[in-house]
């Protein structure tokens, strides 16, 4: 049973409380908590990840301006997801059709009237399923689903270009239009490399803890089916390697990019930023594709593209410091951005999905996409 739920800033400080039991919890434990965390990396509880997840789906994000924003939506959302501190309806289609996502004209009514016009005056159909998650006699003109490898790729490369990090987090997504109630299978031709898998309720654990299969009866829509972290690949899919001379005044710098191992797909975008040190006070620089914009804050941001075939792009460039500076004490971080449609870089492979209990064959649509998540080259 919980019996609160603290909702904390960056700082610590409580920016919202909701008391699930009779019992009052008093905010003091907060800070004992905080300091926990803070030492020990405490993890959360599965309901507490789930609480995370159903308003970065329902807010687009969370964070401290989110959350005081959309103070009332949140709360609301907490009545709902709880019942006397026992956890009771988290999923989030179901969700929308007793608590409908914030808009602007539901803002401005409830302005105005003093009422939420977000809130539904009857129960989801799914509230008399004994699927939770589903809905009673789900129909579809179409008969499909789609399952997406989503993966971000955290790498960290020392002043040496040697990778000292390199791991993914990725995502199962899948999008189900399937009538009736369907049972699904799905099977992956590598499930070892998977680490720190977490499943959306409608997973039946015991076809995983045995064989690494999902079994699922899935929800009508989009739904995040898993999550998975890969640990310790040893490359990643392109190179960005920064060379920065520095005497006299004046500094030289050229990056170099390009595919470190072929992933056999187009690499959509490449994008390569670094701050320039506060004692930098003029840069100019020449690509020899893409474009290169220098903001207000000397914030340099290399837009590629597409990396042409049979050519490297490179960036060259001249800093000139202020008047008592001989060299540069202070080298700029390169963080990179990318996106790489159809291929996951974790290596991990569907093996095949099974669809029972429809009334035809389904379509089955399958793609990837790996994408940069913190990647930095130091200099």
């Amino acid at each position: 049973m919980l019996q609160c739920i603290f909702f904390l800033s960056d700082a610590g400080e409580v920016m919202l409380e909701k008391q699930m039991t009779g019992h009052h919890v008093d905010r003091s434990i907060c800070s004992w908590f905080w300091d926990y965390v803070l030492s020990q990396g405490g993890d959360p509880s599965m309901f507490l990840c789930r609480v995370a997840d159903v308003l970065t789906d329902y807010l687009g994000g969370l964070n401290e301006d989110v959350i005081k924003d959309n103070f009332v939506i949140v709360y609301e959302l907490l009545d709902e997801m709880m019942d006397n501190g026992v956890p009771l309806t988290t999923e989030p289609n179901i969700l929308r059709e007793m608590l409908a996502p914030p808009n602007i004209v539901s803002k401005m009514l409830s302005v105005v009237t003093g009422k939420n016009s977000n809130v539904s005056t009857k129960l989801p159909d799914a509230t008399a399923s004994s699927i939770p998650w589903r809905k009673i006699n789900t129909k579809h003109s179409s008969n499909e689903v789609y399952v997406n490898l989503v993966e971000e790729m955290d790498a960290i490369f020392n002043r040496d270009g040697i990778l000292v990090k390199c791991e993914i987090y990725g995502e199962v997504q899948v999008n189900s239009h399937l009538p009736g109630l369907p049972d699904l299978t799905l099977s992956f031709s590598n499930p070892s490399i998977l680490n720190d898998v977490r499943f959306h309720p409608c997973v039946r654990f015991r076809p995983w803890e045995a064989d690494q299969i999902l079994s699922f009866v899935p929800p009508d829509g989009e739904f995040r089916l898993m999550s998975y972290r890969v640990k310790k690949l040893k490359s990643t899919p392109i190179y960005v390697k920064p060379q920065l001379t520095s005497n006299a005044g004046h500094s030289r710098i050229s990056v170099l990019v390009g595919i470190h191992n072929d992933p056999g797909k187009t690499i959509d975008s490449i994008t390569v930023q670094f701050q320039l040190p506060l004692c930098v006070s003029s840069a100019n620089f020449t690509p020899n594709h893409g474009t290169v914009n220098i903001l207000a804050d000397k914030t340099c941001r290399w837009s590629i593209g597409q990396v042409p075939k049979g050519k490297s792009p490179c960036l060259s460039g001249n800093l000139v410091l202020e008047a008592d500076l001989e060299k540069l004490h202070v080298f700029p971080v390169f963080r990179v951005g990318f996106r790489i449609m159809g291929v996951a870089s974790s290596g991990l492979q569907i093996h095949r999905l099974d669809v029972k209990n429809t009334p035809s064959e389904p379509y089955k649509g399958f793609r990837a996409l790996t994408q940069s998540g913190e990647y930095e080259v130091r200099s």
